[in-house]
């Protein structure tokens, strides 16, 4: 079917029955709800119809009374059992004050994944997305409006919403702590390159240490192999690093992020090497930082705030499609406990 001839059925289905549900009217004609949207705004456009919520009118109707349908809409993440938890939470907490519905999809950092989930979404005729995704973004793909969420858009120029940690800000915030109240004076980084915020947070590493009047101890910095990478050499790197501490090349460290921090803690205890004595650590994300035998300092993305501002920007872009764009910036707290010495 054309689009002259789908919009000709669609405004004599309003001439029949006076309204139109997009998903509905689309499994008839057997196209994708995505292109009947489409088409539903065209004819807006041209002053047809009336859009309303999940649908049409036709123009001139009061829109405003026909039956309400809750707000849905589409919330994606790369996963569910880590860093994400809180930010759901926090999104499903919002919507529900809101009266929106919240669907859940998770990508499991999987480009594949992610388009899949996308198509399925927008298939069930979500109002909105939510999304963390995993690379590069089309925005030329979402008929609907989206938040980024914890991603900024790859394109300075692009007109994408989101809401985001400042991981440099908080790196800063990691090396002043260290460099001040915990008096260190060689402070290294133990950083994921695999993790989306890593060049943040080295930024944030070494501005941190300018302003401290500090620079970076040779061999201070450690590129960090994920676990799953044997070929990598992590083994290795975690060796190498023992021995700058042991060897007094270090008397503070960053690590990105605090599940890699237990591993290092574990490993230098093994070592005779005391913590906060001769090593005071930061730990970075805060998920099982309090959890370690010597609680680790850490640096604590707002999660929980993020999820819940990323459902307002998006509950009101829906509600006022002319409203001026948002980008918000969060910043993250460190949450001082034993792994650094200071009170």
């Amino acid at each position: 079917m054309h689009a002259e001839e789908r919009h000709q059925a669609i405004l004599r289905r309003l001439r029949e029955r006076g309204s139109l549900r997009v998903t509905d009217f689309a499994h008839e004609v057997r196209v994708s709800p995505v292109t009947i949207r489409r088409d539903v705004e065209q004819l807006a456009e041209r002053g047809l119809l009336a859009r309303v919520h999940g649908g049409a009118v036709l123009s001139g109707a009061d829109a405003a009374a026909a039956p309400h349908e809750e707000l849905v809409f589409g919330l994606l993440v790369p996963a569910a059992d880590h860093y994400y938890p809180e930010v759901i939470k926090g999104a499903r907490e919002a919507a529900a004050e809101r009266g929106v519905r919240l669907v859940l999809g998770i990508s499991q950092y999987s480009r594949e994944q992610e388009r899949t989930q996308l198509r399925r979404m927008l298939a069930d005729g979500v109002d909105g997305l939510l999304i963390t995704p995993c690379g590069s973004l089309d925005e030329t793909e979402l008929p609907v409006p989206y938040v980024l969420v914890e991603r900024r858009p790859a394109d300075d120029l692009s007109r994408a919403e989101h809401v985001a940690t400042d991981h440099a800000y908080g790196a800063g915030l990691a090396v002043r702590h260290l460099a001040g109240p915990a008096g260190r004076r060689r402070v290294g980084l133990v950083v994921r390159d695999d993790g989306p915020h890593a060049a943040a947070v080295r930024d944030g590493y070494h501005r941190g240490l300018a302003a401290a009047g500090l620079t970076a101890p040779d061999g201070g910095v450690l590129h960090l192999a994920p676990p799953a990478d044997e070929d990598a050499g992590r083994e290795g790197q975690l060796a190498a690093f023992t021995e700058a501490v042991t060897g007094g090349a270090l008397d503070g460290v960053l690590v990105h992020n605090d599940h890699d921090a237990l591993v290092l803690l574990q490993r230098l205890r093994a070592h005779g090497v005391d913590v906060p004595g001769d090593l005071a650590v930061v730990a970075y994300d805060d998920e099982v930082a309090a959890l370690a035998d010597i609680p680790l300092t850490a640096v604590a993305p707002p999660k929980h705030a993020m999820g819940a501002a990323a459902v307002g920007l998006l509950t009101r872009r829906v509600s006022d499609p002319a409203a001026p764009r948002h980008r918000l910036t969060l910043l993250p707290e460190l949450h001082v406990r034993a792994s650094t010495g200071v009170d």
